[in-house]
């Protein structure tokens, strides 16, 4: 049986120093390669003190350390996640442990052994600076001995690569920074988070009675960045902000098995009608469009400009590093007649390589790896010169795009929205379109960010490791480069001898008129070769066949059962244009009141994602929802797991509801 261990060492440097540190490192139990950007967790009591992130050769350390015991938990995506109890710290000492990590679920806790050296057998170099690991396993004297202090207090925490507008810290559980307001729109628990994160409001909309809006009209949206920003704060031991959650974002981040469009059509529609699982007197509607496969050898070529942000805020080992990491990653997969440019941007923006065929990988991975941290940000003038660069290698009938690498702190330039808005809605005329991903923490501009990709007929995703790059830059290449379909929109007619009250479940900022969805020249979203987005309707079923009117609809009550049809529940309808086309095409679909007994996996699947939504982002409308009922949903659940992705869900609901329940009791 393959297991996960540590090593626990632990050396005094000065027995009257007054602190100690806890260092190591994470790696692969089988390779024994370096794990970066795993999250470790540090605990006293039961009660997160703070985290870091494991640096590129899979190094972590927390220094100041009171004489006490801790915890240390370690999560990484596709791994078993790792605790380590009992970790004894004593004053002016070092704890080391080396932690393997395993991809299975029969991982077993080795006994923890604590080694103690005498304190002469270590010594400060010249520069007082501390001896590494391997010097300090080189030692001659290693003794075991069994330390039975219970000494306790929390004089201050440092974690390695933290920045002063990047760190939080918590002293017996408590952040000590937390300036930014949660939504008055939701109510939000006292959740902890950065001074300088920016979210867009979230405001729910509630029921609608069909006989008063009977229509509801919004655009798709196949963003994901919601979600792996999400489980970037439950990974460091935090919930996150209510306004950090969009719901749809959460229900598309995973794949769902909808047929294959038919012979000459690139979208296919589909639903599915089931009963909402927190609230059991009421149904869900479950609406799936896929889009049609795409062979990336099939396409004409593809011209890419990296627009990488360069700017003093990128200096953090999970923001400009991991960029060049991510983008590596996708440089792997692209073809030889491909080709790439990069600008890069901080006080002036600059042409860093020239638009160069993908047979010269190795030229241009080495001008990625020798990008610098520095300077502020002029992230509009970066965007003029990238376009530049696109229109002047533009490929027709190819794949034309700039991709936007930053944390989103635009400071110099063009920096309003409404700036940066028309200039991406004029851009995107062109054919050459933009997706952003987002990397970092501490200042992170989730607001501006979604709203560029949305404007540049892009995708917006948040980067959090090497895992979710290799998702998104490798294994979903075809659905976040090729688009299929232009102005993607749906507009759903609710029956009301059938529907008591609708409620569309996320997709707040991407509501749209009714009038809007006949318009082709109003802007929707876009949907990639071989991607599938979901929308879910919870449903008021009319009962007892008493249908609420209003006092105001005197007319409508004398028709209504003489007009409308008493064998449907809505009238789906979908517009989308083919990549060429500048008029779109519509599909057209009848909901019939088919109750299913049982529902598919993939409808369960997608019913738990925005239970999920509903409790991270304490919804008015989440209902009998909990994250125990939630946990055995997902369980119970038999969606494909290839990669390890619904695994690593019952993990984050695992900690959510642990953080949930440690808010709670405060």
């Amino acid at each position: 049986m393959i297991i996960a261990s540590f090593a626990l060492l632990s050396f005094s440097l000065n027995p009257h120093s007054g602190t100690g540190k806890i260092r190591g490192k994470v790696s692969d139990k089988i390779t024994s390669a370096p794990l970066e950007f795993a999250t470790v967790v540090l605990l006293k009591d039961g009660k997160v003190l703070g985290s870091t992130i494991t640096d590129d050769a899979g190094n972590y350390r927390f220094s100041n350390l009171d004489a006490s015991i801790y915890s240390i938990k370690v999560s990484y995506v596709g791994y078993t996640p790792y605790e380590a109890t009992s970790i004894e710290v004593l004053s002016g000492s070092i704890k080391f442990l080396y932690i393997q990590m395993v991809q299975f679920d029969d991982s077993q806790e080795l006994k923890t052994i604590t080694i103690e050296c005498k304190s002469k057998s270590v010594q400060l170099d010249e520069n007082k600076n501390t001896l590494t690991s391997k010097d300090i396993i080189k030692l001659p004297q290693r003794g075991v001995q069994i330390n039975s202090n219970n000494s306790s207090g929390t004089n201050g925490i440092s974690f390695l690569g933290n920045r002063t507008d990047g760190t939080r810290l918590f002293i017996e559980g408590h952040p000590t920074v937390n300036t930014n307001q949660n939504s008055k729109e939701r109510k939000a628990k006292p959740v902890p988070e950065s001074s300088h994160e920016v979210y867009a409001k979230v405001r729910e909309r509630g029921f609608l009675q069909p006989l008063m809006e009977p229509v509801s009209t919004f655009s798709i949206d196949v963003d994901k960045a919601s979600f792996s920003n999400t489980r970037r704060f439950l990974n460091s031991g935090m919930l996150p902000p209510p306004d950090a959650v969009r719901i749809e974002e959460f229900v598309n981040y995973y794949k769902y098995s909808y047929p294959e469009p038919e012979d000459g059509k690139i979208l296919s529609l589909h639903y599915e009608l089931g009963q909402c699982p927190w609230n059991t007197s009421n149904f869900l509607l479950r609406l799936g469009i896929n889009a049609k496969k795409m062979d990336p050898k099939n396409v004409l070529g593809s011209n890419l400009v990296f627009l990488i942000d360069v700017s003093g805020s990128m200096s953090d080992y999970n923001k400009l590093p991991l960029v060049k990491k991510s983008l590596s990653l996708l440089l792997d997969h692209l073809g030889p007649m491909d080709k790439v440019a990069i600008v890069a941007y901080a006080g002036k923006s600059g042409l860093v390589l020239p638009s160069t065929f993908c047979s010269q990988k190795r030229l241009i991975k080495n001008s990625v790896n020798r990008l610098e941290s520095g300077g502020s940000t002029a992230g509009g003038e970066g965007i003029e010169l990238a376009y530049k660069i696109a229109a002047e290698n533009f490929i027709s009938g190819g794949v034309n795009r700039v991709i936007l690498a930053t944390d989103g702190d635009f400071n110099v330039g063009v920096s309003s929205e409404s700036e940066l808005e028309n200039l991406i809605t004029e851009k995107k005329k062109t054919n050459i379109f933009l997706s952003v991903l987002g990397f970092g923490t501490g200042n992170y501009q989730d607001s501006k960010m979604e709203l560029l990709a949305d404007k540049g007929n892009g995708n917006y995703s948040y980067i959090d490791n090497l895992q979710e790059a290799n998702k998104l830059l490798v294994r979903e290449l075809s659905e976040t480069m090729i688009t299929m379909a232009r102005d993607v929109k749906i507009q759903i007619e609710f029956n009301p001898l059938y529907v008591s009250g609708y409620r569309l479940i996320g997709y707040e900022n991407r509501m749209l008129q009714t009038e809007d969805f006949n318009n082709d020249k109003k802007d929707a979203g876009e949907m990639g070769a071989g991607s599938c987005v979901t929308a879910l309707y919870e449903i008021i079923p009319l009962k007892d066949e008493k249908i609420p009117f209003s006092d105001s609809l005197h007319y409508l009550k004398t028709c209504l059962k003489n007009q409308y049809p008493e064998n449907e529940i809505g009238f789906v309808k979908l517009r989308y244009k083919e990549d060429s086309d500048s008029s779109s095409k519509l599909i057209k679909m009848l909901v019939q009141p088919d109750l299913k007994e049982v529902n598919s996996e993939d409808f369960k699947f997608a019913a738990a994602l925005a239970e999920y939504g509903l409790l991270l982002s304490d919804s008015e409308y989440k209902g009998e929802a909990s994250f125990e009922h939630l946990l055995n949903l997902v369980k119970d659940s038999k969606h494909d797991d290839t990669f390890n992705e619904r695994k690593e869900l019952i993990d984050l609901i695992t900690q959510a509801g642990k953080l949930s329940k440690a808010m709670t009791n405060r």
